[in-house]
């Protein structure tokens, strides 16, 4: 009996060491978290369309992972980040609370109001990440996710706004805002189409028409606001009817992902792509898959710009590695290995200022690809992202009310 006792004591005091409980990281100082992270591995699940992200992820940082903290880095590639949220809140209802599924997920927006409001973000240790200080937290670009505080649930990862992509040699002057752009679909019969939402870059799109429709961000700005939100949703929805017609395979149907369109692009389909990271555009020309004439643009009344983030789960059973992985990620080294235009082209979320000389030397000899419009330019008419709230309306009307 007291044999069957010890080691039922041992095997409580494994678990309770394995789950790496999150109150006891946040009361260790850095060496004892890297210390804890040791021999560790870190499920990252994270959007895997893109084979040069994925190719960043599994091999730059998992390596670095591997020789500097022996952290397998498990790259889990997923499409769709709220069903990664409806896991995690089914293993909170199940009882799972220290031996999750996910250690760290790639998230912004509404999915991170999700997580925050039912209690599924490890919070309040982001100041124990020495790279923290490179973090510019005063700006509310970076401090805020769509509009909801990240108050140290959340580490920044990247920025990004959105553009899009045409052929100079088959369109050489595309149109520039959005009533030009409005009245050339309409123009130009089944030469576009944009991602059914729920479709990340897809809605999007159809939160720069619902901006378009509203005359400006001005008045969408803070909380949802239903009474504000029927006045603009009817005309909203009036547009992107009155353009189905005109559309790719007249609306009948929309590609599912941006994957598609951008396949539809690379087939001379559609006379445009769009993406929030136009970077990627740079990286299709260098892969054959686009012509070497694309080039990007922006629209003069604005396009959308927001940063989005890693976050670790309440009950990730990894939190130490998990943490590592984070400042790793962070670091001005990963900052700008990720900003070379061969590699990935992604502008960085933390102030380059705060980083050592060689890394500042490194980010100011990154020449932008031909096909890539410059952030500097894009920045210049940036567009803030609308609160959670919104974006869950606008994806909702428009299922309701344009995709069926």
């Amino acid at each position: 009996m007291l044999r069957s006792l010890a080691a039922l004591l041992l095997l409580s005091a494994a678990a309770l060491a394995d789950t790496a409980d999150g109150e006891a990281l946040k009361a260790m100082g850095w060496d004892q978290i890297v210390n804890e992270a040791r021999g560790g591995t870190v499920n990252w699940f994270m959007w895997g369309g893109a084979d040069n992200i994925n190719a960043y992820a599994s091999d730059y940082i998992g390596t670095a992972l591997k020789r500097d903290y022996d952290i397998t880095l498990n790259r889990v590639p997923i499409t769709d980040a709220a069903e990664i949220v409806n896991l995690i809140l089914s293993e909170k209802e199940a009882g799972v609370t220290d031996n999750g599924t996910v250690d760290l997920i790639w998230i912004n927006g509404e999915n991170f109001r999700s997580m925050k409001e039912a209690g599924l973000a490890f919070c309040g240790y982001t100041s124990l990440l020495p790279n923290d200080a490179l973090v510019d937290w005063d700006n509310p670009a970076i401090a805020n996710d769509f509009g909801v505080p990240v108050v140290g649930c959340e580490v920044p990862w990247n920025t990004v706004q959105f553009a899009f992509a045409h052929d100079s040699a088959v369109l050489a002057e595309p149109p520039r805002d959005m009533a030009g752009l409005l009245a050339w679909i309409r123009a130009n019969p089944g030469r576009f189409t944009y991602p059914a939402p729920p479709d990340f870059t897809g809605s999007a799109f159809v939160r720069h028409v619902f901006i378009h429709a509203a005359g400006g961000p001005e008045g969408l700005l803070g909380p949802f606001d239903q009474v504000k939100f029927d006045a603009v949703a009817g005309k909203t929805w009036a547009i992107l009817n009155g353009l189905e017609p005109f559309l790719w395979r007249e609306g009948a149907t929309y590609p599912t992902t941006v994957t598609q369109l951008n396949e539809l692009f690379a087939n001379g389909e559609v006379a445009f792509s769009f993406n929030y990271d136009p970077a990627q555009f740079g990286l299709a020309v260098q892969a054959g898959l686009w012509p070497e004439t694309t080039r990007s643009f922006g629209l003069r009344d604005g396009t959308i710009g927001n940063t989005n983030y890693t976050l670790i789960p309440f009950n990730s059973p990894n939190k130490a590695a998990a943490m590592v992985t984070q400042n790793l990620l962070l670091s001005g080294e990963a900052q700008l290995e990720k900003a070379r235009t061969e590699i990935w082209g992604a502008a960085p979320a933390i102030e380059i200022s705060r980083t050592p000389p060689a890394v500042q030397a490194g980010f100011a000899a990154i020449k932008t690809h031909p096909s890539v419009i410059p952030a500097s330019e894009l920045a210049k008419s940036a567009l803030p992202e609308l609160q959670a709230g919104w974006l869950t309306a606008i994806e909702a009307g428009w299922a309701t009310n344009v995709g069926n």
